[in-house]
């Protein structure tokens, strides 16, 4: 049974950071892209950031230079760091694992984990 979990949201004040956490297990994770993604009310689900196999990463426009992903293969757990954090950045943060085996997706979703950023 594949589970991602998630941790490490809360309530922060605007330019406070966070570190979140999602832990994998049921998958064989070094062969997987994890990324991050957030949604927040009202709006579509969108990317924040990516780390394939190789360790080469991918971010959003709007948390370049201030997030970073990273990941711990001996761990299965892959991380976000994230600085300077804006109102605009509240939203619920999923984590997510996927590979493609030929023409086959594999795609697993975490439950997610809530970053308010307010004072």
């Amino acid at each position: 049974q594949v589970q991602l979990v998630e941790s490490g949201g809360g309530l922060v004040q605007p330019g406070g950071s966070l570190r979140l956490s999602c832990a994998a297990s049921g998958i064989g994770f070094r062969s997987y892209t994890m990324g991050w993604y957030r949604q927040a009310p009202g709006k579509q689900r969108e990317l924040v950031a990516r780390i394939i196999s190789d360790d080469s990463t991918n971010y959003a426009d709007s948390v370049k230079g201030r997030f970073t992903i990273s990941r711990d293969n001996a761990k299965n757990t892959v991380y976000l760091q994230m600085n300077n954090l804006k109102p605009e950045d509240t939203a619920v943060y999923l984590c997510n694992a996927y590979k493609k085996l030929g023409s086959i997706p594999f795609d697993y979703w975490g439950q997610g984990t809530q970053v308010t950023v307010s004072s």
